[in-house]
């Protein structure tokens, strides 16, 4: 089978579960990053099927639809402003689209997960969002030892001296509704770390877009209201298993009258 730099495959071995794009072949080894998931991977040739979907065609405003029902006749609304840190350009840029077409106001930043505890200072400064989103990769080393233990993580401690840093910015959970981790990351740390939602408390991949779907849900509640958590975690791809968090209020304000 002819598979190229920049096709679409999945894993036989893995039973067809996720798609991948190929980023680079190397001595025979194919590089695979999820189209998807938030996921790196690597595989020999014998066990890849190219595809012709590079996504899967889900229509994810679907998921967050019923909050874009607003009564527009007497009132006017203000949605909270997300920032978004990601250090892939690729998802960075699928959220944002997500974004525009909820009528969500966003700012992404394509910063390094290693580099994002420097200048989140900087960036919250500057742009003084209601949500901020800390994402990326990450992944759980289980050959290293303990899942509690955030140095057997890919990025986990990354995500958590960004949401350190944070949270010294904005100590309110209230006022600053933090959004943190990736595929694996330690979710109970996280939480800790001060984070209103994270990934992932089941250890599983998740999905480009679940982090930017809360961020969305909570940006188009009113303040006054009170999310229904278990309602919230369903709507992300893959529930409770790939995102938790505390419960809380929305960020969005409602004005009288409309002119």
């Amino acid at each position: 089978m002819d598979i190229q730099k920049g096709d679409y495959v999945t894993r036989i071995s893995y039973n067809h579960d996720t798609v991948f794009k190929v980023l680079n072949i190397q001595n025979g080894i194919y590089y695979l990053k999820g189209a998807d998931v938030r996921l790196y991977a690597d595989s020999p040739l014998e066990d890849l099927q190219k595809v012709i979907t590079e996504e899967d065609r889900e229509d994810y405003t679907e998921r967050v639809k019923e909050l874009l029902l607003l009564d527009r006749d007497e009132f006017f609304y203000l949605p909270g402003k997300i920032l978004h840190f990601d250090g892939d350009s690729d998802y960075l840029n699928r959220c944002l689209d997500f974004y525009k077409k909820t009528g969500v106001k966003a700012i992404g930043k394509n910063i390094k997960e290693s580099e994002l505890p420097k200048c989140i200072d900087k960036y919250l400064r500057e742009v003084k969002p209601d949500i901020v989103i800390i994402t990326g990769h990450d992944a759980y080393y289980k050959k290293k030892g303990d899942e509690h233990d955030s140095k057997n993580y890919q990025n986990s401690l990354n995500f958590i001296h960004s949401v350190v840093n944070a949270r010294n910015y904005e100590s309110s959970h209230e006022k600053l509704v933090i959004i943190a981790g990736a595929c694996q990351s330690n979710y109970e740390e996280l939480i800790k770390a001060g984070a209103n939602y994270a990934s992932s408390p089941k250890r599983v991949n998740i999905h480009a877009l679940d982090p930017a779907i809360i961020a969305v849900a909570v940006a188009l509640t009113k303040r006054s209201e009170a999310i229904d958590l278990l309602q919230l975690l369903e709507r992300t791809k893959y529930g409770r298993d790939g995102m938790g968090g505390i419960m809380g209020n929305g960020v969005m304000y409602v004005g009288y009258p409309r002119r």
